[in-house]
C-alpha cells in the first residue's frame, strides 16, 4: 500500500520564513520529498521483514488462476486461516515429485487438522505435466491445494534445493557434452554422488522400518491399483476400492512392522515402471529445462506461521526417493513448530 501523506514539523517550517519566497518553496519541497522517501523506505522494510526471504523475489504460475504468484508473500499471506505449506517438487516424472504428490494426498486432511491452511505444490515443469501427474496420483488440483509451476526450477535453487553431482559442469571426462550429461550426472545420484542419502533411501524401500509408520504407501498403493498400475497383486480391494487385505501384512513377523519389507519397493516400482517411464514424453523436461539442471535438480518444503513469520518446518531433499518424513512434519506442527535439538 501507498505510505500515508507526510506532514513536515512546526519547527521545520518555521525554519523556512527567514528564507526568500522562492527559497522557502524549495526547502519545503526538499523537506517533504526527502521524509516521503523515509516513509516509503520504511514501510518496504517491514514489507520485507515480513516475507520469507530465501524466496523474495521467486515466482511461479498457479494452474488455478494462472496468473504469476509471488512466493514469499505466498508463504507470508495472513489472508487465511493456519499455516502456510509450499512443497518445492521436481520435475513430473521425477520419484521426488511422484512421492510427493501421493504423501501429500494422503496426508492433506492430518495438516489441515494441525494447522495448515494452504498448500503450494511446486513443479519443475510446464502445466499439461503437472496436471497429469496429479491424475495419476489421484492429487486434488483445488482449494487448499495450489499447484504451482515453473519449469526452469529457478525457484526451487532460490529455495536452495540439491542440485545433484557436479551442476555446474557441462560436460564429464571430456565425452559427455551437455546434451548428454545431465542423464549422466543423474545416474551418478542414482550412486549417492551429489545425493549422499539416495542409497539408504532406496534400500530403506526394500528392509522395511519397524519403528516409523507410513500409512501412506497403502494408500498410494491402492491409487495404483485401481488405475490398473503393475504390479498388482499388493492388496486386495473391495468393489468401492477400500483396502481388505495388505498382502505385506501377513508376512510372518516383520509383517507387523510400521513399514513391512519391501512394501515401498513396491510403490517405487509402480511409480517407475507405470507412470514415470510409461508417460515419460508427458512428464520429462522440455531441453530449456534439461540446459537449466531440473532433470538433477532435487526438492524441499518449508511452512510459515505467517501470524509472526516463524519458519516452522523446513527441508531440502538430500538425495532421491529421500523426500520429507510427513509423519515427522505433523508431529513438529503438533509440538508448536519448537526448534529441532
Amino acid at each position: 500500500s501507498s505510505p500515508a501523506p507526510v506532514t513536515l514539523p512546526r519547527h521545520v517550517l518555521s525554519l523556512t520564513s527567514h528564507f526568500r519566497p522562492t527559497t522557502q518553496r524549495r526547502m519545503v519541497r526538499l523537506s517533504t520529498s526527502a521524509a516521503a522517501l523515509l516513509a516509503a523506505s520504511s514501510a518496504f522494510s517491514i514489507s520485507s521483514a515480513n516475507a520469507f526471504a530465501p524466496l523474495s523475489g521467486a515466482t511461479a504460475t498457479s494452474l488455478s488462476s494462472d496468473k504469476s504468484v509471488d512466493l514469499s508473500d505466498f508463504l507470508s499471506d495472513k489472508s487465511g486461516s493456519g499455516y502456510n505449506m509450499l512443497i518445492c517438487g521436481t520435475y513430473a516424472a521425477d520419484f521426488n515429485a511422484i512421492e510427493y504428490a501421493q504423501r501429500l494426498r494422503y496426508y492433506l486432511p492430518k495438516l489441515q487438522e494441525a494447522g495448515v491452511g494452504k498448500v503450494g505444490f511446486l513443479l519443475n515443469c510446464k502445466a499439461d505435466a503437472a496436471k497429469a501427474l496429479c491424475d495419476y496420483t489421484d492429487l486434488p488440483m483445488s482449494s487448499p491445494v495450489d499447484i504451482l509451476i515453473d519449469p526452469l526450477g529457478k525457484a526451487g535453487r532460490q529455495f536452495g534445493v540439491g542440485r545433484g553431482w557436479k551442476p555446474d559442469d557441462e560436460e564429464l571426462f571430456g565425452v559427455f557434452t551437455k546434451k548428454y550429461s545431465p542423464y549422466i550426472k543423474l545416474f551418478g545420484m542414482l550412486w549417492g554422488l551429489g545425493a549422499w542419502a539416495t542409497l539408504p533411501a532406496v534400500i530403506g524401500g526394500y528392509v522395511g522400518n519397524p519403528f516409523t509408520p507410513q500409512p501412506w504407501i497403502e494408500d498410494a498403493l491402492a491409487v495404483g491399483q485401481k488405475k490398473g498400475r503393475w504390479p498388482d497383486n499388493a492388496l486386495e480391494l473391495d468393489e468401492e476400492g477400500n483396502v481388505l487385505v495388505n498382502k505385506f501384512s501377513e508376512l510372518p513377523v516383520v509383517g507387523k512392522w510400521e513399514r513391512r519389507p519391501l512394501e515401498l519397493a513396491t510403490l517405487r516400482l509402480q511409480n517407475m515402471v507405470d507412470i514415470s517411464i510409461k508417460n515419460w514424453e508427458e512428464l520429462a523436461p522440455e531441453r530449456d529445462a534439461l540446459d537449466a539442471g531440473v532433470l538433477t535438480q532435487l526438492g524441499g518444503c518449508v511452512i510459515i506461521d505467517p501470524s509472526n513469520d516463524d519458519v516452522l518446518y523446513q527441508w531440502e531433499d538430500p538425495g532421491i526417493c529421500a523426500v520429507a518424513n510427513f509423519e515427522d512434519v505433523l508431529e513438529k506442527l503438533t509440538k508448536g513448530g519448537e526448534d529441532e535439538e
